[in-house]
């Protein structure tokens, strides 16, 4: 079986956001199982048209040449086209292909989500949302089917695209240790993140000046340097916080290992791959978003004005510890890289005959 996802990103060549991690994890783990796997993708910083990465075929294209990729998309002749999220790529590879094509929504947005976090990103993706968007919708009701990475987007997904069933849950994976790792005696607070406007990291700062007593740790980075540099002068005087810039791999494994709790001070979220790491290390959350009561049920949900008070009462009497305990027990049950897997497995059998 030859399954090819369609992404905006995969985790490589300056692109490292959690949706890219989802797909690079998933299709990584396929070559493993004996597919053959091949993903198209905008190019990168340094990204070469074809590259092979854990075995995986990734093909790259120019943003000015997408409206053109149906060829390449054709002339990869797979059995299953996946797409990451709805675009261009995925009304492309329909109009195309041959073949089974399927959709994981992993973060469906409305007109209204859009006028939310329309200020955070550039004029193309507002002419985008506006010209292309409504016509590049109307396809997904032709796909073989729709799939939900959170529960709580099911009926929303079903409702947006007029949908005659409800959307399947398959879940995003995330690599679970045995256990959970030991802490650091030190309370460790961390913000896994973007340094751009969404995500609103300066306020995960701020509220590092009133715990002087817990380190903090805002590890990410902006696209644009010029606010990086900004942002790194502004909170460079406060002792207890470090900024380590984008961390990955066995960095990224000893920072979610030692931290005791994941803050997220998002404009605007879905259940974001960085919940899955921090739980899976026995992390507990403090989100105002509350994706599948993640927050709720495995930290603390709380409007973004006052997580001083979330933070301060996950830290009493070690409440974060029984939180992170139970994501821990949750994420591998749910979320376990080896059961998604499965997942996708078996939906690719199904629906690919």
């Amino acid at each position: 079986m030859h399954v090819c996802f369609i992404a905006l990103e995969y985790f490589a060549w300056g692109k490292y956001g959690g949706i890219g991690k989802a797909t690079r994890d998933i299709a990584s783990e396929l070559v493993k199982r004996g597919e053959q796997v091949s993903a198209v993708v905008p190019l990168g910083s340094g990204q070469s048209r074809c590259e092979n990465i854990d075995g995986v075929d990734v093909y790259g294209f120019p943003m000015a040449e997408y409206p053109l990729i149906g060829g390449l998309l054709r002339r990869i002749e797979a059995d299953i086209y996946h797409s990451q999220d709805l675009s261009l790529g995925t009304w492309l590879a329909k109009k195309a292909c041959l073949g089974a094509h399927l959709l994981t929504c992993q973060n469906p947005k409305t007109s209204e989500d859009w006028e939310k976090v329309n200020r955070f990103y550039p004029l193309r993706r507002r002419i985008y949302n506006t010209v292309v968007d409504p016509r590049v919708r109307q396809c997904v009701k032709n796909l073989n089917h729709v799939y939900c990475q959170a529960k709580y987007t099911i009926e929303k997904t079903r409702d947006m695209y007029g949908l005659d069933y409800s959307p399947t849950f398959l879940p995003n994976p995330v690599k679970v240790p045995s256990k959970i790792p030991e802490k650091t005696e030190i309370p460790k607070v961390l913000f896994l993140g973007r340094f751009d406007g969404e995500k609103d990291p300066e306020c995960f700062m701020r509220l590092a000046k009133e715990f002087h007593d817990v380190n903090f740790i805002a590890a990410g980075a902006s696209h644009d340097p010029l606010s990086d540099e900004r942002i790194r002068s502004k909170y460079s005087g406060v002792n207890n916080l470090s900024l380590p810039g984008f961390i990955n791999g066995n960095e990224k494994e000893k920072m979610l290992s030692e931290s005791w709790i994941l803050v997220n001070t998002s404009v605007s979220e879905c259940l974001p791959v960085s919940f899955l790491e921090a739980a899976a290390h026995g992390c507990s959350i403090l989100s105002p978003h509350d994706p599948d009561g993640f927050a709720s049920s495995f930290g603390f949900h709380i409007s973004k004005h006052d997580l001083y008070t979330g933070l301060k009462q996950l830290l009493e009497d070690d409440a974060w510890r029984k939180k992170g305990t139970l994501g821990y027990d949750y994420v591998k049950k749910t979320h376990e890289i080896q059961h998604v897997i499965d997942l996708h497995l078996k939906e690719y059998k199904k629906r690919g005959s």
